[in-house]
């Protein structure tokens, strides 16, 4: 009898043991494309926010914005749309990301990275463990053709931010883009 409970206990500690480590794990799919030159010039584009945090999508544009500069030295800048500061912003994501592709191209920009973000929240539970799920894709401004994709989510651990999960990920994610040397 003791030893069918040490065993029923040893399989209930190895199933809460692989599970716990399964739900830290993250899932990328990624578009495999020609070489991109880090060289050319890029452009943020802005990411469409389909989670239930306001103003996910501008951070993850942050991070990934800082990610590209720093570890793959692209020359990147932000999209610049006009402001009419009399009347509301527009609220269609579409519509300002369209715009952005449409500014980028007229300014001549070769590349825009932008996405959207799935998730972006603490789940609920006692331990609040973050939840991360992006997209990001690299368009080609000339043709309007996206030219790289990734996707993927991440949980973190209860005692991990949100934005430091999320900054894992977009790296993981950013490191799959294929530069020329």
């Amino acid at each position: 009898m003791k030893k069918l409970m040490s065993k029923s206990f040893f399989s209930i500690g190895l199933l809460v043991l692989v599970s716990t480590l399964l739900t830290a794990c993250s899932i990328h799919e990624v578009q495999k494309t020609a070489p991109l030159s880090a060289k050319t010039t890029w452009i943020m584009l802005p990411f469409a926010n389909h989670s239930d945090s306001p103003e996910a999508g501008e951070r993850i544009a942050d991070i990934a914005a800082t990610l590209l500069r720093s570890q793959h030295h692209v020359h990147l800048l932000e999209a610049k749309l006009p402001v009419d500061e009399q009347q509301m912003p527009e609220l269609n994501q579409q519509k300002v990301i369209d715009a952005s592709i449409k500014w980028g191209k007229e300014q001549q920009y070769h590349y825009g990275l932008g996405g959207s973000v799935q998730e972006w929240r603490y789940k609920s539970g006692l331990d609040g463990e973050p939840a991360v799920g992006i997209t990001l894709k690299v368009i080609n401004l000339t043709t309007g053709e996206v030219v790289w994709s990734a996707s993927g989510s991440k949980t973190g651990w209860g005692r991990e931010s949100v934005s430091g999960t999320g900054h894992k990920l977009i790296a993981d994610l950013l490191d799959g883009l294929p530069f020329t040397e």
